[in-house]
């Protein structure tokens, strides 16, 4: 089915109803950015200087369906995600946050009778499944 019946506002609520991923900010019409802070870095630093292990995940909306591509990496002191290999103690929690969300997401998707797929970008070993 079309995703053309779907206003980005109306889309924007859906998806703020998924939980704290959505970053409204960062968003734009046919362009969805959400993230996750899975983990911190470390506790001993202030709270406004804490880093974090994550995710962060991009949905566009097509005509016919959406897409999307995701990267796991740092947010850094700065409020700025950098792509790094996450630290092997911390990996089964971002991964465990992102299955999560992508079964969450499907799910609202699946409600509108529309699509979704991943990026021709993303490595086939990246692509996520709903369970």
């Amino acid at each position: 089915m079309s995703t053309e019946h779907l206003p980005y506002n109306r889309l924007i609520r859906q998806f703020m109803a998924l939980g704290p991923y959505l970053r409204e900010e960062h968003c734009e019409p046919q362009k969805f950015f959400f993230d996750c802070l899975a983990c911190c870095v470390s506790a001993k630093k202030a709270p406004d200087k804490r880093e974090f292990w994550g995710w962060w995940l991009i949905l566009e909306q097509t005509p016919e369906h959406f897409s999307y591509h995701y990267k796991l990496g740092q947010l850094t002191e700065i409020g700025e995600w950098k792509e790094a290999a996450i630290p092997k103690k911390h990996q089964l929690e971002v991964n465990r946050t992102l299955r999560e969300f992508y079964q969450r997401l499907s799910k609202k998707l699946e409600e509108y009778a529309v699509e979704i797929e991943p990026a021709d970008s993303l490595a086939k070993d990246k692509v996520i499944h709903a369970a």
